[in-house]
């Protein structure tokens, strides 16, 4: 009895031994998918051995382009083609690569890859490090969707109407699926299938293996977004204003909730009290019930293409009114916000802003890349607090120039 008992207990540590082997096959570093995993929560929580500081880099054009972060290094796209990977501590450029084309879609990272599409059509594979070309492949049209990766294959689509299964070891295609439109939406993979929206109004789901239909679901309207999944369940908005909650084994509806503007963001999922935070060209940032749709509260902050990011108890979001905000997730009481336009020179965000430990990274059309602190509630001078300096002083300049001029011609 004592025998069978040892050899129990010996098999149960010897499970647990190896049990954080099998659960957790993915690094620390990885960053998948379009706002780091399948509840797009743009958050990664690490420790981190410097002291967070504001800063801001400037590209030589818009930035549209989500981050991604890994080991401490910041990597985006910019409007000026080029890719740029900077130091999360102070902002300093570490590498930058330049394509022949606009880069919309956002970065993920794994292992020492790093991997993006460009609007001169071409998938690439680099170096993290140093920013070396492994390899490219070249779609037949832009490429504006983020690219996935899981079992050492990327799923990326294409404005040709394609979505592609590229293996990450040689950048060869391992099969393609042919939509009627273009496909901007970010894929999603979940348990061997693979969830993207098109142009032409579709929410499919393929098998990864070999690209085959198991189902589509048609909205009616352009699918910008993309897909946040849990728990069997698709969330997906559409640019005809409604929202879809999907039955992830056929597409069947589970709920839907219309915003009656176009949804472009991708939707923030948060278990823990089953909240889900989407935006919208209606002028707000809406939080509904997981389960059923149901309305929990609503914040009015402007036309949100943006994705939201969650940060403890609060959400983060950029707006195209300029303005990035941190709201209470249980309520959506802002708690601050940072307009680096300081309102007179506002340009929208359209990248979705990122999180590491209580810090916000955003990149805005004016080509700065944003570092914010969440902890003192301040963001960097911006240099157009300059201009507003340049033209209250021309103001008064001008004002002192009317009045002597006033009363010279009452002294005549």
């Amino acid at each position: 009895m004592l025998e069978k008992k040892n050899i129990f207990i010996g098999f149960v540590i010897m499970c647990l031994i190896a049990s954080p082997f099998s659960i957790a096959p993915v690094m620390a570093g990885d960053w998948n998918m379009f706002h780091k995993d399948l509840d797009r929560t743009g958050y990664l929580n690490e420790s981190s051995d410097f002291t967070p500081e504001s800063w801001l880099f400037k590209a030589q054009k818009a930035i549209k382009s989500t981050p991604a972060i890994s080991d401490k290094i910041l990597y985006f796209g910019s409007s000026d083609g080029t890719l740029y990977a900077l130091n999360l501590e102070d902002g300093t450029k570490v590498w930058e690569y330049t394509t022949e084309g606009d880069i919309f879609s956002s970065p993920i990272i794994n292992g020492d890859n790093v991997y993006f599409g460009s609007k001169d059509g071409y998938l690439y594979a680099l170096n993290k490090k140093n920013g070396d070309s492994i390899w490219k492949y070249k779609t037949g049209n832009a490429i504006e969707s983020s690219p996935t990766i899981e079992n050492r294959t990327i799923y990326i689509g294409a404005n040709d109407n394609r979505l592609y299964a590229i293996y990450t070891d040689n950048g060869t295609m391992k099969w393609e699926f042919g939509a009627k439109n273009a496909i901007k939406s970010s894929p999603a993979v979940y348990n061997g299938s693979i969830y993207f929206g098109s142009n032409d109004g579709k929410i499919y789901a393929l098998d990864t293996e070999n690209g085959t239909k198991l189902w589509e679901f048609d909205t009616g309207n352009a699918v910008i977004s993309s897909p946040a999944i849990r728990d069997n369940v698709l969330y997906e908005g559409t640019n005809n204003g409604m929202f879809y909650a999907l039955n992830i084994k056929d597409g069947s509806i589970k709920w839907t909730y219309d915003f009656g503007d176009p949804v472009k963001s991708t939707a923030l999922l948060d278990s823990n009290d089953n909240s889900l935070f989407i935006g919208a060209d209606n002028g707000n940032i809406t939080c509904l019930d997981m389960r059923d749709g149901k309305l929990k509260w609503s914040a009015n902050v402007g036309n949100v293409q943006s994705s939201p990011a969650i940060m403890g108890d609060y959400i983060v979001v950029s707006s195209e009114s300029g303005t990035v905000y941190v709201l209470n997730k249980y309520s959506g009481k802002e708690e601050w916000s940072y307009s680096p336009g300081y309102y007179l020179f506002n340009v929208p965000f359209t990248s979705s802003p990122v999180i590491y430990g209580s810090d916000i990274y955003v990149g805005g059309e004016d080509g700065y890349m944003y570092a914010l602190n969440n902890e003192k509630k301040t963001g960097p001078t911006s240099p157009f607090l300059y201009y507003i300096i340049g033209i209250i002083a021309a103001i008064i300049i001008a004002l002192i120039v009317v009045r002597t001029i006033s009363i010279r011609r009452k002294r005549e």
